[in-house]
């Protein structure tokens, strides 16, 4: 058995196809919001939510049936119709270079999505190669349980200073050092990261 490729996706501005307009697909399209992804949705007929969507600019929706016409320039696509046969022949529609998820036939996609939530910067993804998304979905529970809202904030904090360590210290035994002591327990916890850090560096350098 081969192995999926884990692997995190720059969408931002690149042409995203969704065919079907029906719960699946909107699910599909709410998860590219956000990710700076060209969204076009081609179905005849689409739900509220995803009619929602493009009445306020966010989405592209052709309203007709799917013509393989509808693939040029997309970089990936989803096969989200409820006809196998139809999700099947706009696989065979796509060029070898775009990746493809046929909804309810894996094996024949080129990728699929894991289980994801997100806590601002961070992402966490649990997948179980398609064994049973139910299960996927259920240790994303218990992980959203023990990664909670603390974690926005702290990645936010952990971002900002990986980025002045980076640009303002020099020495690279201090920037190792700097860099672990904040992806501590101490500073995860901590009720002033700043004041923390500031004495932390005063520690380190004086």
């Amino acid at each position: 058995m081969s192995s999926n490729y884990p692997i995190m996706l720059r969408l931002e501005g690149k042409r995203v196809v969704v065919v079907g307009g029906g719960k699946v697909a909107e699910r599909k399209v709410s998860g590219l919001l956000g990710t700076g992804a060209r969204v076009t949705v081609v179905s005849p007929e689409a739900t509220e939510d995803i009619q929602r969507l493009f009445h306020a600019g966010k989405i592209e929706w052709v309203q007709r049936h799917f013509s393989g016409g509808d693939l040029q320039g997309a970089f990936m696509v989803f096969a989200a119709t409820n006809d196998k046969i139809l999700n099947l022949s706009i696989k065979d529609s796509a060029e070898p270079h775009q990746l493809v998820m046929v909804v309810d036939d894996l094996e024949k996609s080129d990728f699929h999505l894991p289980s994801t939530f997100h806590r601002g910067r961070l992402s966490i993804s649990v997948s179980t190669g398609g064994a049973s998304p139910t299960f996927a979905r259920k240790i994303r529970e218990q992980l959203e349980q023990e990664f909670d809202e603390r974690y926005e904030e702290y990645l936010n904090f952990l971002f900002e200073k990986r980025k002045w360590i980076i640009k303002e210290v020099a020495e690279t035994t201090l920037k190792s050092k700097l860099l672990t002591a904040i992806a501590s327990d101490e500073f995860l916890n901590s009720n002033d990261r700043e004041g923390d850090f500031r004495r932390l560096y005063q520690e380190l350098t004086f």
